[in-house]
């Protein structure tokens, strides 16, 4: 298994729930997101393509 370093997202909101999502991006070919409030829980694993496309979404729908 890699060994992800994962960042908190820059379009994660510091809320007092703590919602943000991590990112890892150290590992070739692939783009690991994870909840930060669950470090030990499950981990999504996304193509750079795939992870590209996600975020093209999501920032069309913000607008």
């Amino acid at each position: 298994m890699a060994s992800f370093i994962f960042r908190t997202s820059s379009y994660s909101s510091v809320t007092e729930n703590g919602e943000c999502v991590e990112v890892a991006t150290n590992v070739p070919a692939l783009v690991a997101i994870r909840d930060s409030k669950r470090p030990t829980g499950p981990v999504l694993h996304l193509t750079p393509t795939a992870w590209t496309a996600f975020l093209a979404t999501a920032t069309a729908a913000r607008r």
